[in-house]
Order: C-alpha cells, then sequence, then structure tokens
C-alpha cells in the first residue's frame, strides 16, 4: 500500500486513544464492598460475560474508527500492481516505455494495442502521483529522459506513439540510472511497460548483471514495478524483405524481390489468402497470394525495361493485428555487382567451387585468395565468401563477424584435417570416409527457401543424387537445410545481423563428392551470392533507429508518403537530394520469442519488484486511491460501536423493582 501523505501516518499513535480513554475511566471507580448489594451482584453473575464482551467491542471498534480516519486523511493507494506495504510516494518515477514495433499488436479480443492500453494504464497510475513526484519518463525510440509536467503529458502521440523501432532494455536501465545519479534523485520507481519480446530484453547480454548491481548500490533505494503484456494471440501475418537486386538482361532490366511471410497461425489451421499489394515508384499493382504453413519465401521478378536509375517501391499486406510488420521498402539503383571470392590454403580441391560462383554481371570466375592475402586486404566489394581453410584466428572471426553482420554471406567448406578451430561456436569434427561402395546419401532437404530451394518453375534440385565419398561432420548446434540419411547434416545456415554463415560437411572436388557436378552447386552459390546482396545495399536500406550520425544531420522527406513521418522513427521510403534510402523495422523485430515473467525477475536480480501480466484491455488493472474505503470503514465502525453502547429495551410489562420500592 502506497501513501500520497504518508507523515500523516505519524499519527497512528492516536489509535491507542480509545484504549487510555478505557483504562483512565477504569480508574475513576473504585468498588466498594456493601453487603445490602450482594444479592443484586449474584443476579448479574450471570450477564457479566456478556457484558464484559460488549466492553471489548465497544473499545475495538472505536480504535478501529480512528485507525480508518488516520488511513482516510493519509490518501493510501492500493491493488494488483501499485499495491506497496507502506511506502510512501517516491520522489522520482521513471517511466520506461517499450516503443517497439511488436508492442502494437493488439490485446485479444480488442481494437487496443499493447502500447496503447500501456500507456492508458500508466498515465492513469501517474495521475495519482503527479503533486508529489516527479515524473520522467524514458522510452526506447528516443532514449532520451524527458521530465513530464503532467501524467496528462503521456498521451501525447509525439512522446508515446508508434514507432517501427526495436527496444534494448539493458541500455534503458542504464540510462535511467545514469539520470537517477546525475540528477540526484531521491528515492525513486522505475515502471517498466514492454511485451516481454526476447530480441528487446537480451536476456544473455552481460550488461543485465551490471545495470542491476548499479541500481541496487544507489543509496536512495530503486523499486521496480513491471507492466508486462501476454503474447500474441490474434491472427497476424508479417512481411520482411530478404532480397532485393537489379539485374541485366539483354533487352533492359529486371528486379528480383524476395519477400519472407511469417504469420502465427496454430499447426493445422486452413490456408490463408490475401491480397499483396505492390508500390513501384508510386505506382500500384496488386496480386494474391496462398499460404499453407506458418512461413513463406515469395519471389516475384519485375520487368524494368529501358528505365534507368535510382527507383523505390513497397511491398503491403493487407491489415491485420500488428499494423507496423505489414510493410517493407526497399530501394534499387545500377544493376548489382554480385561477386564472390574464395579464401583456401588448397586452390585444386575448390577450382569447381570458383566456378560456380561467377558474378552474373561480368561472367567472371570468383577470386581465389590465400588466408594470408585475404587477412592483407584493407576491403572487400564481395556479397560472398566462400572459406576452405582453417577456421579464423581471432582477429579473422572479428573481420568475417563484420562482414556478415552488414550483410554478407560466408560459405564454410572442411579443411580436409584435423581442425580445433571454432566460429561463433561451430566447428569441425575429424574427417570420416564412407564405407566402400556406400557413399553417404541426402535424403532430405528445405526446398521451400534458401539456398536449396525449388527453381522459380517448381522443379526441385538434385540433392537426392549426389554421392558422398568423404564428409567431415559439423560441430555445435546448427540449423540444418539438408541431412543425410543417419541425420548428420549436410548444410547447416545460421543468421548473424543482416547476413547470414552456412556450413557444408563435404568439398566439391572428385575425391569428396559429386557435388561439383553443378546441378546443385551452381545454383546454391548463385543463391548465396544473391543472400549477400544486402551487404551491398548498405547506402540504400537501414534499419529504423540505426541511422547513422552523417545521415542523421540531413535533411529527409517522405518519398513514399504525404504525411509527415520521422526518418528515427518509422519506417518508409526517403530523400535527401538526389539519394534515396528506405528505412525497415529491425528484422529482430520479427523474433516473435517472448521472455517468461519468471525469467524477468531474475534479470532484475535482488531488486524489489512488483508484476502485472496484462492480457485484455482492462480499465481497472492499475488501481488508484482507495480512502474511501477507509472513509466508510470509519463510519461503519462508528454506527457499530454506537448500536452496543445503546440501552437494552425492556420487554412490556416488566415491573421495574426499584421503582416499586419507592413507591
Amino acid at each position: 500500500m502506497t501513501f500520497l501523505q504518508p507523515f500523516l501516518l505519524w499519527g497512528l499513535p492516536l489509535v491507542l486513544v480509545p484504549v487510555i480513554i478505557h483504562l483512565i475511566n477504569r480508574l475513576r471507580h473504585k468498588p466498594q464492598p456493601w453487603a445490602a448489594m450482594m444479592f443484586l451482584l449474584q443476579a448479574t453473575r450471570a450477564s457479566t460475560s456478556h457484558a464484559k464482551l460488549r466492553q471489548w467491542l465497544v473499545l475495538l471498534f472505536r480504535t478501529l474508527a480512528v485507525l480508518a480516519l488516520i488511513l482516510f486523511i493519509a490518501r493510501p493507494l492500493a491493488g494488483g500492481w501499485l499495491g506497496w506495504t507502506l511506502s510512501p510516494a517516491p520522489d522520482v518515477i521513471v517511466i520506461v516505455l517499450d516503443r517497439s514495433a511488436s508492442m502494437e499488436s493488439r490485446l485479444a479480443g480488442q481494437t487496443v494495442t499493447k502500447r496503447e492500453q500501456a500507456v492508458k494504464l500508466l498515465a492513469e497510475a501517474a495521475r495519482e502521483f503527479q503533486d508529489k513526484s516527479h515524473l520522467v519518463l524514458l522510452d526506447s525510440a528516443t532514449r532520451i529522459p524527458q521530465q513530464l509536467a503532467s501524467a496528462k503529458s503521456l498521451l501525447e502521440p509525439t512522446l508515446t506513439g508508434p514507432t517501427d523501432t526495436a527496444a534494448d532494455l539493458p541500455t534503458l536501465l542504464q540510462l535511467a540510472h545514469n539520470w537517477l545519479v546525475e540528477n540526484r534523485a531521491g528515492a525513486a520507481e522505475l515502471w517498466l511497460a514492454s511485451d516481454l519480446q526476447r530480441s528487446n530484453w537480451l536476456p544473455d547480454d552481460e550488461r543485465w548483471k551490471t545495470v542491476t548491481a548499479q541500481l541496487g548500490q544507489l543509496p536512495q533505494g530503486i523499486r521496480v514495478r513491471l507492466l508486462a503484456f501476454d503474447g500474441d494471440r490474434e491472427p497476424n501475418t508479417s512481411a520482411t524483405l530478404a532480397e532485393v537486386f537489379r539485374r541485366a538482361r539483354p533487352d533492359g532490366a529486371e528486379l528480383n524481390l524476395a519477400l519472407d511471410l511469417a504469420r502465427n497461425a496454430p499447426a493445422g489451421s486452413s490456408p490463408a489468402h490475401f491480397p499483396l499489394a505492390l508500390t513501384l515508384n508510386g505506382v500500384k499493382s496488386q496480386t494474391e497470394l496462398d499460404m499453407d504453413g506458418v512461413a513463406l519465401r515469395w519471389r516475384h521478378k519485375v520487368d524494368l525495361g529501358a528505365a534507368k536509375g535510382l527507383g523505390w517501391g513497397a511491398l503491403e499486406l493487407p491489415a491485420d493485428a500488428n499494423a507496423r510488420d505489414n510493410a517493407a521498402y526497399f530501394v534499387f539503383g545500377s544493376d548489382s555487382a554480385l561477386r564472390a571470392n574464395v579464401v583456401s590454403d588448397q586452390p585444386a580441391l575448390i577450382r569447381n567451387a570458383q566456378l560456380a560462383a561467377l558474378s552474373p554481371a561480368t561472367r567472371q570466375p570468383a577470386e581465389v585468395l590465400t588466408p594470408v592475402a585475404f587477412a592483407e586486404r584493407t576491403g572487400s566489394d564481395a556479397t560472398l565468401l566462400v572459406w576452405h581453410a582453417p577456421l579464423p584466428d581471432a582477429a579473422g572471426e572479428k573481420r568475417l563477424r563484420g562482414f556478415i553482420e552488414e550483410g554478407g554471406a560466408v560459405l564454410f567448406l572442411p579443411p580436409g584435417r584435423t581442425d580445433t578451430g571454432k566460429f561463433l561456436g561451430f566447428g569441425w569434427a575429424d574427417a570420416q570416409p564412407a564405407p566402400a561402395d556406400k557413399p553417404f546419401k541426402v535424403t532430405k532437404w528445405e526446398q521451400q527457401e534458401g539456398p536449396l530451394a525449388k527453381t522459380d518453375e517448381g522443379l526441385s534440385l538434385p540433392l537426392g543424387d549426389i554421392e558422398v565419398m568423404r564428409r567431415q561432420a559439423i560441430t555445435g548446434e546448427p540449423t540444418a537445410l539438408a541431412s543425410f540419411a543417419d541425420g548428420s547434416p549436410l548444410l547447416t545456415r545460421r543468421a548473424l545481423g543482416k547476413g547470414q554463415f552456412f556450413f557444408c560437411a563435404t568439398v566439391p572436388h572428385d575425391d569428396w563428392s559429386t557435388l561439383g557436378d553443378g546441378p546443385v552447386l551452381v545454383p546454391m552459390l548463385q543463391r548465396l551470392l544473391q543472400t549477400g546482396a544486402r551487404r551491398l545495399n548498405q547506402e540504400t536500406m537501414v534499419a529504423c533507429g540505426e541511422l547513422s550520425a552523417l545521415d542523421r544531420a540531413k535533411q529527409w522527406t517522405s518519398a513514399d508518403s504525404s504525411t509527415g513521418k520521422s526518418i528515427l522513427l518509422h519506417a518508409g521510403v526517403y530523400r535527401s537530394g538526389e539519394r534515396l534510402l528506405a528505412v525497415n523495422r529491425p528484422s529482430a523485430e520479427d523474433d516473435r520469442t517472448l521472455l517468461e515473467p519468471a525469467a524477468a525477475k531474475k534479470l532484475l536480480g535482488m531488486l524489489p519488484l512488483q508484476l502485472l501480466q496484462e492480457r485484455t484491455a482492462r480499465s481497472d488493472a492499475l488501481q488508484g486511491e482507495i480512502w474511501r474505503l477507509f472513509l466508510i470503514g470509519m463510519l461503519a465502525f462508528l454506527f457499530l460501536e454506537a448500536w452496543l453502547v445503546l440501552p437494552p429495551k425492556r420487554a412490556a410489562g416488566t415491573n421495574d423493582p426499584l421503582a416499586a420500592e419507592a413507591a
């Protein structure tokens, strides 16, 4: 229970006043024995216990009435999320609001979003404290603490409106700590409102231990109240742009698009049928899509003819439970110069891969480099790296990791010898030859999306025809795109930043396998070249909230909408002079994995925590002042006390012995 007038609780000792008065009254009358009254005492002895009980009840109700009066004028607050035993109103309330794109999901059976409900509840709760506490808003989009004039300010869209950004909870808590220290705040509370999306909470981040320890060591004391929202239960489909590149043709050029669709439909749901709108340089068209499962990669080619120069476009789904994940924006320019580099200390074994990874624009084979030569290069304009050598050392791993995070693709091929190195937890076991006349066979592979997917004509790649005479097992926890009959993976994939890296358990050489024959290797490497094309789009595509400092200083106007939008907060296509920039929500927002409330409590360490899990748009989720209950209680106690002290009614016709004696 929290009190808005806690200093009045110093009056609690006044509840002893009725007890003191009762004791004083008992001392005023000393009993004196009188023989003539002995028979009266004997007559009333049977009712003595009842009389004492009534006296004690009268004393109890008088005491409770005084207690209720004191609590009433102290203005208590109570109820689920706001309940805190005998705690005064804090000096500062830091409201940490998650404004990420995932917070725009509607609550189950409601028309309001999680963010809208959070803002409403926070504003209602803060209204009870605005006269006693300083209100500070720290949102995940701007990450700038702002002091609020009143609780009503929380309802302003410029402060708490929807965004297409991601959240970083450890960073927000660190910023809250810094503000409290810099402003020398007194007793403080942190009010967190979030949907507990795992990608926003980053539970594996080491910063949690540091920031919770810092908050716990503040001398004024910190309390945390967490308003958590339930998972997505309303039907929703999200769209994410996987690939976009322009390719030259003899008669002009074409634009190649790949869109990843995901929906939260339960297993066994009926196929979904919905329209997909395509906008290209302001001109809209529409196509119909059928989606059988929970995921689909949709590929589309647009004939650009002889058109040259920059262009932009958007792919949009119809409205559903989350309006922020229905659109994907892109910008395209000249033909994408897709090219690969092959890093190998055994070039003779990798010739087939070098030829299969030729550049579609120049028709030149991939450049082959030794690991030493690659390390000496200061940069690379490749979209794909084929690594056929022992796994890199710490410096090499850092460089490859940066390449992948920028959007590039890396394919690791086995070195053919013992390699104790690791790359982000993945590595190689010892090479294993197949039994005589029984090569390893591939029996299962991903055909819907990825480098082994079906062709545009719907034909499957002939992986089942490949014979593997030698393989080197992949260690770690890989996600298999293709597997042998014994379950061992042939090809694995893992995403990192904007790019991906792959491990293949065999080498496309006759001593290892028939993978180098071409029907599988060529389309696989060409698709990996396209997968890494995101690295070429660094100047034309960026995640919302991740704009560089140089670009922040420029003036941007919306090219896809006539309404005013902020490039820092909202997805879309923006123009600055001759430059076009496509802004999309961060890819992390498509990860719908939620953190369990118990795990969130664990992350907050020993900080005092009050948790409310919000599942519906209830208006009473955060209760306010309850002084009316204490006022009613005080009146009830006084009424009961008055009723108990009333003299008993005398039955009709009863003779009064004292009156008769007087007569």
